[in-house]
């Protein structure tokens, strides 16, 4: 065997022991969702979101170093000075977003693909979008390499969503604009909805935006949060 490399023995056991963490992680889920209901309005999240997080191997969409801790309730770093989400906001925020099949869904903020990958678990359809290119190249080999195909890729400032494609029935954001882009709003169809945090660094609130059906946008806050800052165009260049 080459060094470094696994037997497939020892390949199946490492897949179990991340099994084991990743039950894990759904059960602390369901008692965070739980204890902040009173905030959110939701005594649970989804069964059809919390399968979908037993299936999804978070432990495949972040730096190698990370995976002994993917199955723990906060964010890790995966490069870039950016982060994936904790896994209780990434289920309460797919939760929020009530995502059926038929629902063709814009993600801003590709990242390493995990939430991409959530979403392809639960509708035909998804499109994202991510400013930085070495961020969606790499989330876009490790979203191939979990055979995800329903996924459409751009590199591009977010903030300005996919309108080639639009209108969307969902929208996910999940990097913090000061202020909701106009553009994404364009984008909401009629009965759509937004989940997106917006604020300031130090005071940033988790936000549900819906659509009526005539056309009136609506927006309840549900929690604070703390998300790495949406990028434009123009400050990716500059990295």
């Amino acid at each position: 065997m080459e060094a470094g490399r696994l037997t497939m023995t020892e390949a199946e056991g490492r897949e179990d022991a991340f099994a084991v963490l990743r039950r894990a992680m759904v059960e602390q889920i369901e008692r965070h969702a739980d204890r902040v209901a009173d905030r959110t309005g939701r005594a649970a999240i989804s069964n059809p979101v919390l399968e979908a997080m037993g299936r999804v191997p978070r432990h495949a969409f972040v730096p190698v170093e990370m995976a002994p801790y993917a199955y723990l309730d906060r964010p890790l770093p995966i490069g870039s000075g950016k982060t994936i989400s904790q896994p209780f906001i990434v289920a309460l925020m797919t939760d929020l977003l009530g995502i059926g099949r038929e629902h063709r869904v814009l993600e801003i903020g590709t990242g390493l693909g995990y939430q991409t990958a959530l979403l392809a678990e639960l509708t035909a359809e998804v499109f994202t979008v991510e400013v930085i290119g070495e961020l969606a190249r790499d989330g876009r080999r490790r979203l191939a390499g979990q055979g995800y195909a329903n996924v459409s890729f751009r590199i591009g400032d977010g903030s300005l969503g996919w309108p080639e494609h639009g209108p969307f029935d969902r929208i996910i954001v999940t990097a913090a604009p000061d202020l909701i882009p106009p553009a994404l709003l364009q984008q909401l169809k009629p009965d759509g909805r937004m989940v997106i945090p917006a604020g300031l660094e130090d005071d940033q609130r988790l936000l549900l935006v819906t659509r009526e059906a005539g056309g009136r946008l609506q927006t309840a806050e549900m929690l604070p949060v703390r998300f790495s800052r949406l990028m434009s165009g123009a400050e990716a260049a500059d990295m």
